[in-house]
C-alpha cells in the first residue's frame, strides 16, 4: 500500500458529516460496551463459584465483546474524527484480525449457547450430563473455529484491506473479482460462518418453543402448579427471542452487503451502505451484555447486592470521616477540662457552667476556702488561708 493508488484507499469517501456521526456513535457504543462488559465480567466473578455450565459461554461472549471494544474503538473512533485512516498497513492488517475473530466469537458463542440450551430444555436427560468440562471444551473450540478463519487471510487464502467507506479495515471484499482463493474464502466464511451459525439459532429456539408450548398444555391439562415452570419458560423464551433479534440486527445487514460486493458489481455498492452495516455489526457488543443482565435473573441478583454493598461501604465511610473531627473536639475539650480541674476535683468557675448543679449558686458567687493546720503548744487547729500572713500563706502555697 506504498503507491499513491493504494494511499488512497485510505482516505474517507462519505462526507464528513457523516465520518463525524460514525465518530460519536463509535464513541457511544465504546463507552456502554465498555461499562456493559466490565459489570457483567465483575458479576461473573463475583458468582464464580456457582456458575452454571451453560453460563461459561455468557462470560466468553462478553471476552469476545470487550476484546473487540478495546482493540477496534480506539482505532475507528479518531479515523473517523479525521476524515481518513490515520495508521499504517500493519495496524490495518491488525484491525481486520481482530474484527474477525472477535466478532466470529461472538457468533459461535451464541450458536454453541443455542445448541446447549435446546439440549437442556428439549432432551433434559442428555442435558443433565453437560458439565463445566463440556463448556471449557465449548469455549475453547469456538475460540479455534473464530481463529481458523481470521488467520487465513494472513496465509494468503483470502484478503484484509481497507473496507470500502476509507476509514476502517476487514475482508477485502473486492478481491474475488480478481483472485479465485479470496472468492473460495468468502464463500466459506459466508456458509460457516454465517448460514451454519443462522441454522443452528432458529432451529433450535425453534426446537425450545414448541417443547416450551408443548409443556405448558400439558400443565394447563393436569391443573398443578406452574409458576416455577412458567417462570423458567418465560425466561428461555425472552433469551431465545432476544438472542435472534441481536443475531439478525447486529450482523445480517453487514453480511448482505459484503456478498453484494463480493459476488456483484463491487462499484455500485454505496460506501455509505459498508458504514451503516459496520455500526450495526459493531452495536452487537452492547446489546449482549444488556440481555443477559436484564434477563439472567441470577445476574441480576448478583448486581443489585452488590449495588446496595457499595452504596453501604460508601455510606459508611463518609459518615466515619464525618465523625472522626467531631471525636477529636470532643476529646480536646475534654483533655481541656481535666487540665483546668483543681486538686479538689472542681473545675474553675469561669470554665463552668452559668448554674452550678449542686447548689443552684452562681458560680461567680462561689468561693473556694481552703484550711491550714495550725500547731499551737500540743494543740492542732485549722485556720483559713486567708487569715494567715503573707509569708506563711507563700509558704504553704
Amino acid at each position: 500500500m506504498g503507491n499513491a493508488s493504494e494511499t488512497a484507499l485510505f482516505i474517507s469517501t462519505v462526507s464528513k458529516e457523516n465520518d463525524v456521526l460514525m465518530g460519536l456513535l463509535y464513541s457511544v457504543f465504546g463507552v456502554l460496551s465498555l461499562l456493559g462488559n466490565c459489570i457483567l465480567l465483575f458479576v461473573a466473578y463475583r458468582k464464580k463459584s456457582s456458575l452454571k455450565p451453560a453460563e461459561f459461554f455468557i462470560i466468553n461472549l462478553s471476552i469476545s465483546d470487550l476484546g473487540m471494544t478495546v482493540t477496534l474503538f480506539p482505532l475507528a473512533i479518531p479515523s473517523a474524527f479525521a476524515h481518513k485512516w490515520l495508521f499504517d498497513e500493519i495496524t490495518c492488517l491488525y484491525y481486520a484480525f481482530c474484527g474477525v475473530l472477535f466478532g466470529l466469537c461472538s457468533l459461535t458463542n451464541l450458536t454453541v449457547l443455542s445448541s446447549v440450551c435446546c439440549l437442556k430444555v428439549c432432551y433434559p436427560t442428555y442435558g443433565s450430563k453437560f458439565s463445566s468440562s463440556h463448556a471449557c471444551l465449548l469455549v475453547v473450540g469456538s475460540w479455534i473455529y473464530a481463529l481458523i478463519f481470521a488467520i487465513a487471510p494472513l496465509a494468503k487464502w483470502g484478503n484484509y484491506g481497507p473496507e470500502p467507506y476509507g476509514t476502517a479495515c476487514c475482508i477485502d471484499w473486492k478481491a474475488p473479482n480478481r483472485e479465485l482463493s479470496a472468492m473460495t474464502y468468502i464463500i466459506f466464511l459466508f456458509v460457516f460462518c454465517y448460514v451454519v451459525p443462522c441454522t443452528i439459532i432458529f432451529t433450535s429456539y425453534t426446537f425450545i418453543l414448541l417443547t416450551v408450548r408443548g409443556s405448558r398444555q400439558a400443565v394447563q391439562q393436569h391443573v398443578s402448579p406452574q409458576n416455577k415452570t412458567s417462570t423458567a419458560h418465560n425466561l428461555i423464551i425472552k433469551l431465545s427471542i432476544a438472542v435472534c433479534i441481536g443475531f439478525l440486527t447486529a450482523w445480517s445487514p453487514y453480511a448482505v452487503v459484503a456478498m453484494w460486493a463480493a459476488f456483484g458489481d463491487a462499484h455500485v455498492v454505496p460506501p455509505m451502505a459498508f458504514a451503516l452495516s459496520a455500526i450495526f455489526a459493531k452495536s452487537s457488543t452492547i446489546y449482549n451484555p444488556v440481555v443477559y443482565l436484564l434477563f439472567k435473573p441470577n445476574f441480576r441478583k448478583f448486581l443489585c447486592r452488590d449495588a446496595a454493598q457499595c452504596r453501604r461501604r460508601l455510606c459508611t465511610c463518609t459518615c466515619s470521616c464525618e465523625e472522626r473531627p467531631v471525636q477529636k473536639e470532643a476529646q480536646r475539650n475534654k483533655d481541656v477540662s481535666n487540665s483546668t480541674r483543681l486538686s479538689n476535683g472542681l473545675p474553675e468557675s469561669h470554665l463552668a457552667c452559668r448554674q452550678c448543679p449542686d447548689t443552684g449558686i452562681p458560680t461567680g458567687q462561689l468561693v473556694l476556702h481552703r484550711t491550714a493546720r495550725v500547731m499551737a503548744g500540743s494543740s492542732h487547729s485549722e485556720v483559713p488561708i486567708s487569715q494567715l500572713t503573707y509569708n506563711l500563706q507563700k509558704e504553704i502555697l
